[in-house]
């Protein structure tokens, strides 16, 4: 079966990102003459993403029309050993088996963020972490939404023996309820974004919010929650 385009781009992406803890890319571009990662702005980043030219002007960003997908899903891990040979040709047969119905996406972690302690700001994932898994979906028509649902959740699975454990670390930017709500007294999410420091959270967030204002369906609470 012939793989498509979304999911060859980002089979490619996990391998680079996965060979890239030990090897640089020149022709990739990204390093600088002394073989150093450049630094870039929020802004030129968010340019390349969008696919325009980084010389166009910062004003592009007030103008960004929505692109189109009406419905999405996202879901998150993170790699802390390398994945087997046989682990990851049973990931590629089965993204081939779902069909394009869903992508997966690498990014490397380490150096600089590996130093910082997880204790010394809410976002806990540093040393340890290889590398950072998104799963995405996106669709326009509702219909297809079982399906859709039930292809990154059959992807999400099978990494299960590939990845972070107790807890199953999540990045926090890709919003995944399947992870557990905290307004029905479920704090898996807390663990999973926060990890240790979703107790902390919880005192600050009472302390300043008490009355609960700020909230959806996995913010920080005013109390801890088993």
């Amino acid at each position: 079966m012939k793989l498509s385009s979304a999911a060859l781009s980002s089979l490619s992406l996990l391998v680079v990102s996965a060979l890239s803890q030990s090897s640089k890319f020149p022709l990739l571009g990204g390093f600088d003459e002394g073989g150093r990662r450049v630094e870039t702005s929020w802004v030129k980043s968010t340019k390349f993403w969008y696919n325009v030219p980084l010389s166009t002007s910062a004003d592009f960003l007030l103008r960004r029309a929505p692109s189109g997908s009406s419905h999405l899903k996202r879901k998150s891990d993170y790699g802390q050993s390398p994945i087997p040979r046989l682990g990851l040709e049973a990931v590629w047969k089965k993204m081939i088996q779902l069909g394009g119905n869903v992508s997966m996406q690498s990014n490397p972690y380490g150096g600089r963020m590996a130093e910082i302690s997880p204790s010394e700001t809410p976002f806990p994932h540093r040393a340890g972490n290889l590398w950072l898994i998104q799963y995405s979906s996106n669709w326009k028509d509702a219909a297809d939404g079982e399906t859709r649902l039930d292809a990154i959740n059959q992807l999400y699975d099978l990494m299960t023996t590939y990845v972070s454990k107790s807890p199953r670390e999540a990045l926090l930017n890709y919003r995944d309820v399947d992870l557990g709500t905290t307004a029905h007294g479920q704090a898996d999410s807390g663990y999973s974004y926060f990890k240790a420091n979703f107790h902390r959270l919880i005192r600050v967030k009472a302390a300043v919010d008490p009355g609960n204002f700020f909230h959806y369906e996995q913010s920080i609470p005013t109390k801890s929650v088993v």
